[in-house]
């Protein structure tokens, strides 16, 4: 489960900015994760939840913003979103001639403190 040690090295940048800052708690972390970055949800939010047990973020909320899988097929020049992944052809043309600009994301969006 490669979303334990995620979230150990999110809670790890979320700790080292605020004391950086002079912050003594967290009470959100907001994240953007793509539908193809291969994290599952769930798990992810059970980790973090795990993880911050005595760390100034013990208290946080965990917020997960899912970013669907975006592309656009080199054929037909069609643009179309997914809500799953992966995607190996465009869905209107059928050409596997795809490129994916979207999707892929994992990002610390927001950390609010106290």
């Amino acid at each position: 489960m490669h979303e334990v040690s995620i979230a150990l090295s999110l809670l790890n940048i979320v700790e080292q900015k605020c004391r950086e800052e002079g912050y003594q708690s967290v009470e959100s972390v907001r994240v953007r994760v793509g539908r193809a970055a291969g994290i599952l949800p769930e798990a992810f939010t059970f980790a973090f939840d795990a993880a911050k047990k005595d760390t100034i973020a013990q208290e946080a909320k965990f917020i997960i913003d899912i970013v669907p899988l975006r592309g656009v097929c080199n054929e037909c020049g069609s643009l179309f979103e997914l809500e799953e992944a992966p995607a190996f052809a465009c869905p209107l043309c059928a050409s596997p001639s795809i490129k994916i600009d979207q999707g892929y994301e994992l990002e610390i969006v927001e950390i609010e403190v106290n």
